[in-house]
């Protein structure tokens, strides 16, 4: 379990509001840029970034975000540039978790990884393609480091499956609001709200709900039932169809803002 995560939810939760959480891949569109697009999140009111290691076959993700991971490829990003992503989250005084399928991870050292992870601040890991079952040296490996694991539920989990996940899950619960990949469906709020009730049955744990949530109205709806909102595809569309990089970063921080004021439940 992460302290910063624990402290972080219950700030939050003090201030009658659910977390924003927002996904970027470590160097996209550029490693500099990455770190610029991260101050303007921070900065416009997000809690907790999610920093995507960039991996050449994201299966959980849409046509969006496979085109910011494969531009933060052919730049070369490495698991050093991951790591001087979340020093930057932690340095602004934000939350920061790794998002990354296992192989690249596996391939780097778990242990080298982990080390890495908690010198520069980082709070979590989610491994959207790593099950409970398969996870026990690795859950042994992030508990010596005080890290947390996230593990994802979706509506087509059973409660048993529901159970054995949150028993193995530590930070928060990821939500998903629908069945397939980010960015190509709109979160389904009414599924995720069953979904969230599911879960709360079997744990205590924060959860967090992603997946199509793109706009302020969703944000809001969601923020009613859950602990925290991920929003990631939206960002990253807002930096694709921006015509250079200072507009770029003007309408992350615009986004940013806008959600972040719908995460309030006054």
């Amino acid at each position: 379990m992460s302290q910063k995560l624990v402290e972080l939810f219950a700030r939050a939760k003090s201030e009658n509001r659910a977390l924003l959480i927002a996904y970027l891949p470590a160097g996209f569109p550029t490693v500099q840029m990455s770190h610029e697009l991260i101050e303007a999140l921070v900065t416009n009111g997000v809690d907790l970034i999610e920093v995507g290691y960039p991996y050449s076959d994201p299966l959980m993700d849409g046509p969006t975000i496979q085109s910011a991971v494969e531009i933060a490829l052919l730049n070369g990003t490495k698991a050093k540039d991951v790591f001087a992503a979340l020093k930057k989250v932690n340095d602004l005084g934000a939350a920061g978790v790794v998002m990354s399928y296992f192989s690249p991870i596996f391939k780097y050292g778990i242990v080298k990884f982990l080390d890495q992870l908690a010198e520069v601040g980082g709070a979590g890991v989610i491994t959207p393609d790593l099950t409970p079952e398969e996870a026990e040296l690795w859950l042994t490996e992030m508990n010596k480091q005080d890290l947390a694991q996230i593990f994802l539920v979706a509506p087509s989990s059973t409660d048993e499956r529901i159970e054995s996940i949150t028993n193995k899950t530590s930070g928060f619960v990821y939500v998903a609001s629908l069945m397939g990949v980010t960015g190509v469906k709109t979160a389904k709020t009414d599924m995720a709200k069953q979904l969230v009730a599911r879960v709360r049955a079997q744990s205590d744990l924060p959860i967090a709900v992603g997946l199509g949530v793109n706009t302020p109205a969703q944000v809001k709806e969601i923020a009613q039932f859950a602990d925290a909102v991920i929003v990631g595809s939206a960002f990253i569309k807002a930096v694709l169809e921006a015509p250079d990089e200072k507009a770029a970063i003007l309408a992350v921080g615009e986004l940013a803002a806008g959600l972040a004021a719908a995460t309030s439940r006054e």
